[in-house]
């Protein structure tokens, strides 16, 4: 996936990190970047316009009540789902409407409005109760948790998820991509504890598990845990040199436990992994701060 790439997300346990310009980002996964009003994980999207083609959202599900975090949509495109979506709701064939679904789901996924790709997908799933389905589904709904801006939403959307990653549990409990998703819905809500051991479960059965060092890494940022949260990091950027954001909160760790020397050396190989002028904005404040 393309863009700012960070996920994971980490939305609940926002304790207020005194850290200096430390980016509101929370992360998903393949390193996407969401707001820390919202929940988790992880991208920069255009916010453009949204599709007015008779609603603004799937029939029957949740209202979008914050700007839509997706890319533009074409005049072409919006009208293709509108004629699509009209098929769905009058089709009585039940293998014709799952066909439908399907592509709806596509459709809204490749303009990123995920809560109506989640509907759909979901549909599929109703009808054809598979775990890749309901993964599908669950991957949709958590693309948008990611984005929420208010509790409301976040609350709808989490219980989305994790209805959706609970059967794909039930079906297979050892797809740990499902797992480390909806232990980040449970800490950004009522139940954080529930998402750490799940977490932990993560690691237990794959202790190289990129997403779920990394979810682990930021919540003990967050926590203030800055010793943990390096060797965390640390351990990650073994695994994936390259990661940018990786990299980057090695470097805030580094910092934040004094080690001042390797942190600029961290930093400075940050600027060197992407061109992001916001990203080098707040490295070199970091960099003015320890040198």
């Amino acid at each position: 996936m393309s863009r700012s790439q960070i996920v994971v997300i980490v939305v609940a346990l926002v304790l207020v990190i005194g850290m200096f310009f430390l980016p509101k980002v929370v992360i998903n996964k393949d390193d996407k970047k969401a707001d820390l009003t919202g929940a988790t994980a992880n991208r920069d999207k255009a916010a453009t316009e949204e599709d007015h083609s008779g609603h603004d959202h799937a029939p029957g599900e949740h209202p979008s009540d914050e700007p839509a975090a997706h890319t533009a949509a074409s005049k072409e495109q919006l009208q293709e789902i509108a004629t699509l979506r009209n098929r769905f709701e009058i089709e009585q064939d039940a293998n014709v409407k799952v066909s439908l679904a399907a592509e709806l789901g596509q459709k809204y996924q490749q303009i990123s409005k995920f809560d109506s790709a989640g509907y759909y997908y979901e549909t599929v799933a109703s009808i054809k109760p598979t775990e890749q389905n309901f993964e599908k589904a669950g991957d949709q709904y958590f693309e948008a948790f990611s984005f929420a801006a208010t509790e409301e939403r976040t609350k709808f959307l989490s219980e989305k998820v994790q209805a959706m990653y609970d059967k794909v549990l039930k079906a297979n409990p050892d797809n740990l991509d499902a797992k480390t998703n909806l232990a980040m819905t449970y800490i950004a809500g009522p139940a954080p504890m529930k998402g750490i051991a799940l977490l932990r479960e993560v690691l237990e059965k794959d202790p190289n598990n990129e997403k779920a060092i990394y979810n682990m890494g930021y919540l003990s940022l967050q926590s203030r845990q800055f010793d943990k949260a390096a060797d965390r990091f640390r351990k990650l950027v073994e695994l994936d040199p390259k990661n940018v954001n990786g990299n980057f909160y090695l470097g805030v760790s580094l910092a934040e436990t004094g080690k001042k020397a390797e942190a600029i050396e961290v930093f400075k190989k940050v600027k060197t992994l992407k061109n992001d002028p916001e990203l080098h904005a707040s490295v070199d404040e970091y960099l003015k701060k320890l040198q």
